[in-house]
């Protein structure tokens, strides 16, 4: 692609954040304009090293709000988005549902009508291997081929989305592609998922909650291999198309905190079993050999290198995560 706009919403979260610095650093004669809702796991100091200008600007805004999204699109003139705004956190969407529903499936729907009366050339939607449901243990990984049965209030929020899209494909001939990927971890990640938590815990000396045996399997990607894969489908995707996007890293959450504990030099007795999430999925795998053989896409982490590289982040990085908790709770 030749120089171009790009909306990336939800660009001041953990995956977003990552793919502005990559578009920033690989793609520096286009411009990115940044997205997002600033709700907890939002935060300006994930791109605080930045500096705005003619090349990056920040817009503050729900993809939900109609008319904000209208002006938005009116001003810019994206001719590609990158949809990663989104609720994820699958706790929080048990406990309140609607707030995944409003964002994950009405504000797809609102980017989806303003992509279409705009005239974006390409919308990809960033999605998740939760809509797939469970594997079992010798189960093989999912396919873009493989049945939709998300089995929680936040991946039936993310199937919706994923199913707005593809009909906005198939309806109005949009240049549409969604992508699929397994868990990430990195840099700048909300201390609420596993490893971040993990992470924190263990520098606090506090326990670490771990849910049931902690035997469930989940696939794991460095995020800049993920921003990677996304913009290979940005720019040699096919529209309509579904990518899955994986490296090959399954591992039982238990191992993975026992790596953390590992390498911090903290003890096992630090971890600690808690009771089991609610419809708890068991395993999660992805097939990512459509992304590799259509856009020539490769992991360049190996999971073991990606979890010490991003401990050896969180250790290095304290004011940073302290302070967004901190804000977090005060809010």
């Amino acid at each position: 692609m030749s120089a171009l706009t790009v909306l990336v919403t939800g660009g001041l979260g953990f995956v977003g954040s990552n793919v502005v610095r990559l578009l920033r650093a690989e793609r520096p004669d286009w411009r990115v304009v940044v997205l997002d809702a600033l709700t907890y796991a939002g935060h300006r100091s994930t791109l605080g090293d930045l500096s705005e200008g003619s090349g990056l600007r920040v817009v503050i805004g729900d993809i939900a709000d109609a008319p904000a999204m209208e002006a938005l699109f009116a001003e810019e003139r994206p001719r590609a988005v990158l949809n990663l705004a989104a609720e994820s956190h699958v706790d929080r969407s048990i406990e309140a549902p609607a707030a995944f529903v409003r964002t994950n499936a009405q504000g797809v729907q609102v980017l989806l009508d303003a992509a279409r009366r705009h005239e974006v050339a390409t919308f990809v939607q960033i999605s998740t291997d939760e809509v797939y449901g469970a594997l079992g243990p010798d189960d093989p990984r999912f396919t873009e081929t493989s049945p939709l049965r998300p089995s929680s209030p936040y991946s039936a929020s993310k199937t919706s989305g994923d199913l707005l899209a593809l009909a906005w494909n198939h309806t109005y001939g949009m240049d549409v592609r969604v992508t699929r990927c397994t868990n990430n971890l990195g840099p700048y990640q909300f201390p609420e998922k596993l490893i971040p938590v993990a992470i924190a815990a263990a520098m606090d000396g506090r326990p670490i909650p771990v849910y049931g045996s902690g035997k469930q399997v989940r696939d794991w990607i460095h995020v800049d291999d993920h921003a990677r894969a996304l913009l290979a489908v940005l720019e040699k995707g096919r529209p309509g198309r579904v990518y899955n996007v994986g490296a090959d890293g399954e591992r039982q959450n238990l191992d993975i905190v026992h790596a953390i504990l590992d390498q911090l030099g903290c003890p096992d007795d630090q971890l600690s079993h808690v009771s089991d999430r609610l419809g708890h999925d068991w395993r999660y795998g992805i097939d990512a050999t459509r992304l590799r053989q259509e856009t020539g896409w490769t992991p360049r982490w190996t999971p073991e290198a990606a979890l010490r590289a991003t401990v050896q982040w969180y250790v290095d990085h304290q004011p940073w995560w302290r302070d967004v908790v901190r804000r977090s709770h005060s809010s």
